[in-house]
């Protein structure tokens, strides 16, 4: 893997602001959008990545079928070929390169490192085999490097979904539809081959509140109601509600209002739809939560309890309870970020503590230099797109920063000293790009459209060391 090359000399003497990104999600790659758009203040940007691969979620959390949002990719891509930003993958933030080591090297950081884990359900039973995390699953048939192919063996007849988000939505679909109906999108070879041998035939979704409650969206249920090979039910009396229930008001409320009608209109259009006797089918289950995973060895079931919104508003149970037998569980009730080393984090909100995107130490006050975008900012909300003006808030806060970020560190080390003092390889955007070629070849090769994913680390190495250069 090569080096990362040397910035162009400046005509004008003065050294440019240099920031590097932490992430190379849509977060990371809008921040280094947002400051290289600008013409203020001259900047150079280094996007990092731990991995080989740009993109973050858009690569390896948009389910393999919806090559629409996966478009979102390109767009990003001209992001990264512009002259004033270098990507570097393969490189740990906290394990290769300290935040210390950062603050020597940049007048200013980014972090954008999204919220990588699931929050967990806090019932008995979840840490037995077969209950697993969404991400865990999603990993998998995105193609993360990490992933390890015998982590499902997709060996039971019937499967929980918990939650009732478009990521809960996405792994009920994938479960439910067939190899061949996966043919055509980039999933990885072995994971289609994996699939193909699934014993999945019932797709259990549990969701604690009601239909006007649920945060997916209508493309992503109009997905599920669709799907050619898989029968969709829900209880008519759980969707049997009078729209005006849903709330009214400003533009917000009127907006999510209108968002609930949708869902509640195409539930109960389902509700009175005859099952058409599909081998597969998927079972939407409102007012239902979890309260234990049933299980010695593995797990055999899930204890369901009804549940029901107060006076006020606040959910709580009934008290009545009903098994349902499962041999897997995958839960999907959120995401949470991780504490990133030598940064300040709040363990209640599972973020960074900020103003403005500015960081904020344990007293409240800002962190020199220290900034934040995306997730790890804000939380696990938003759309794709919610990030780009997150990331341009951000970047505000740092340009107005930049007088003070540039006298207070006049001459940066340059990063590539720092590798090669450490010895550390990692990836370039060339890199990045003979993988992208390689998943294209496989595509044609395996004649199963524009590109299909590598698996595994190996795959990526070889694929990026390409003619030696590495």
């Amino acid at each position: 893997m090569t080096s990362p090359a040397p910035e162009r000399p400046r005509t004008d003497g003065a050294g440019p602001l240099r920031v590097a990104v932490i992430g190379s999600g849509p977060a990371g790659v809008y921040t280094a959008d947002a400051l290289t758009r600008q013409k203020r203040v001259p900047v150079r940007v280094d996007v990092m990545d731990r991995l080989p691969t740009p993109y973050g979620l858009v690569r390896y959390g948009v389910a393999p079928d919806h090559t629409k949002i996966k478009g979102v990719a390109r767009a990003l891509r001209t992001v990264l070929e512009r002259p004033e930003v270098r990507f570097v993958g393969g490189l740990e933030f906290g394990t290769d390169l300290s935040r210390d080591d950062l603050s020597s090297a940049y007048h200013a950081v980014v972090y954008a490192t999204g919220a990588s884990v699931d929050r967990r359900l806090g019932v008995p039973g979840e840490d037995l085999p077969g209950s697993v995390a969404a991400t865990d699953f999603v990993n998998w048939y995105c193609g993360h490097p990490d992933s390890e192919l015998e982590r499902f063996v997709l060996d039971a007849e019937r499967a929980v979904v918990v939650g009732a988000g478009n990521v809960a939505l996405d792994v009920a679909r994938v479960l439910a539809k067939t190899a061949d109906e996966l043919r055509h999108t980039d999933i990885p070879q072995p994971v289609l081959d994996a699939l193909a041998a699934s014993r999945v035939r019932e797709v259990h979704l549990l969701a604690r509140r009601g239909p006007l409650q649920a945060r997916f969206t209508a493309p992503e249920l109009r997905d599920l109601l669709d799907l050619p090979g898989a029968d969709v039910h829900v209880r008519a009396d759980q969707v049997d509600i009078d729209p005006a229930q849903v709330g009214s008001g400003g533009p917000e409320l009127r907006e999510v209002s209108r968002a609930a009608r949708t869902n509640l209109r195409l539930l109960s259009e389902l509700a009175g739809r005859e099952p058409r006797g599909l081998p597969r089918s998927i079972h939407l289950h409102f007012w239902s939560r979890p309260v234990q995973i049933l299980g010695t060895d593995r797990v055999r079931g899930v204890r369901i309890e009804h549940t029901r919104l107060d006076a006020e508003g606040r959910l709580e149970g009934t008290g009545r309870t009903t098994d349902l037998d499962a041999g897997m569980v995958l839960r999907s009730v959120g995401y949470a970020g991780v504490p990133l080393e030598g940064v300040p984090f709040d363990d209640r909100r599972r973020t960074v503590p900020q103003e403005d995107g500015r960081v904020l130490d344990a007293g409240g006050a800002v962190v020199p230099g220290d900034y934040v975008a995306g997730w790890i900012k804000r939380g696990a909300t938003g759309v794709i797109g919610t990030n780009k003006s997150d990331a341009a808030a951000t970047v505000r806060s740092l340009l107005a920063d930049s007088d003070a970020l540039l006298a207070a560190r006049p001459d940066p080390v340059p990063l590539e000293r720092l590798l090669d003092e450490r010895g550390l390889a990692h990836y370039d955007y060339q890199d990045w790009l003979r993988i992208d070629t390689a998943e294209a070849e496989q595509g044609r090769d395996l004649e199963r459209g524009e590109r299909v994913k590598l698996h595994g680390w190996e795959a990526y190495r070889k694929a990026a060391r390409g003619s030696g250069a590495w």
